[in-house]
């Protein structure tokens, strides 16, 4: 078996270099694992914020919507101004215990329409008229592995990284399940190559080592993901499977830190009702099975979930039973240890919108900015690049 064989097998390199260097091969052991652990839930295309959470006593709302809006009388109401829609009784029951906080109208200055502007602005917690390589969670994964702390990594359930994993020197590791990941890197070709000695002279050494890291990480990861297999019925759905992964990962001791998942299809233009309900069930569902299945298995305490989309929908719904691209949107987050579960701030105002959007009360990288500190427990300032106020949350 020559090195010239790997070098030009394009989907074997393209594989490896996908691979964190970060990612050198954990023991596999039985050692619980105790460190905070983030969960990021993302909603993608836009959801519609005002028929998630409803401004059930609001007149302006239903004079905006006379199509879309939600009945008052079927909101699940959560206080005396907003509620849930009326397919979210997952995420209600959860909410009523006080695993629940809602932050309204999150947002950003001058905000961005597009769908891959304004998700390139979340997940890299740039300003809008600035553009960045990197993402918050990529920074936050060099941070924690260039201070000498223990080596952790972050999975994003998916078969692609997010902008939002990558960083500078290390990435996130993208894979949609533990066995496949495992069985393409135990390959007799690939076993083979990884048995090659390495040299250190160029960059060909350079993947076969990424290559041996990748097998190593991805032995570790199969072999945590058959500890505890669930038997909680999760939606049957990719987002249902990929939520049920990730609570076996956590509950398996897996020494991932981060978790990154998404639920697409919330740019709803047209016809609205039907396909925003759906989506939401999914949602809502997922996020009770998956907080039922943690606190069955006494994993709950040091999990945390935070929810967010690119953008809200416009205030006044559009001629095809929908919503245009919006602004400020509101944001989920949910677990054992929030300090003020609830509705953390004002209901959004519809009387003071911006050229028919909503005006955003809390910067989104304040949102990170408290995760980063008061959840991950690292320097969010030097993450970030700008000290942003924290929030009471946890």
């Amino acid at each position: 078996m020559k090195r010239r064989a790997f070098i030009q097998s394009g989907a074997l390199v393209s594989t490896a270099m996908l691979v964190p260097r970060f990612l050198i091969g954990f023991p596999i052991g039985s050692g619980e694992h105790t460190a905070n652990r983030l969960i990021v839930v993302q909603l993608s295309g836009g959801n519609d914020g005002l028929n998630t959470v409803i401004p059930y006593e609001d007149d302006l709302y239903f004079r905006a919507r006379p199509m879309l809006a939600v009945e008052s009388s079927k909101v699940l109401r959560l206080n005396d101004e907003q509620g849930l829609n009326p397919v979210m009784k997952g995420l209600e029951k959860w909410y009523h215990e006080g695993y629940v906080t809602i932050l309204n109208s999150v947002g950003y200055p001058n905000p961005n329409r597009s769908h891959f502007r304004s998700m390139d602005i979340w997940h890299t917690a740039s300003d809008s008229d600035k553009t960045l390589s990197t993402g918050w969670l990529g920074r936050y994964i060099d941070a924690a592995c260039g201070n000498g702390a223990p080596l952790s990594h972050a999975i994003e359930v998916n078969s692609t990284l997010s902008l939002a994993m990558k960083g500078h020197q290390y990435n996130g590791l993208a894979l949609s399940k533990p066995k496949q990941l495992y069985g393409s890197t135990n390959d007799p070709f690939i076993r083979h190559l990884v048995n090659t000695p390495n040299t250190g002279a160029d960059e060909r050494d350079f993947l076969y080592k990424t290559l041996a890291e990748t097998a190593s990480t991805a032995r570790y990861i199969y072999e945590k993901s058959k500890v505890y297999t669930s038997n909680q019925e999760y939606p049957q759905s990719a987002f249902g499977k990929n939520l049920k992964n990730i609570a076996q990962l956590i509950i398996s001791g897996c020494h991932s830190q981060v978790y990154y998942v998404s639920l697409g299809g919330f740019d709803t233009h047209n016809q609205q009702s039907v396909k925003q309900a759906r989506l939401l069930q999914q949602f809502s569902e997922g996020m009770d099975t998956l907080l039922t299945d943690l606190k069955n298995n006494q994993a709950e305490d040091n999990v945390l979930i935070m929810v967010f989309s690119e953008f809200g929908r416009r205030v006044k719904e559009n001629a095809s039973k929908g919503t245009d691209h919006g602004t400020a949107n509101n944001v989920f987050v949910l677990g054992k240890a929030l300090r003020q579960p609830g509705i953390y701030n004002p209901t959004p105002s519809l009387a003071d919108l911006d050229k028919g959007d909503l005006n955003f009360q809390i910067d989104f990288r304040s949102v990170y900015s408290t995760l980063l500190r008061n959840w991950l427990k690292t320097n969010d300032v030097a993450i970030l690049g700008h000290d942003f106020p924290t929030l009471d949350l946890v």
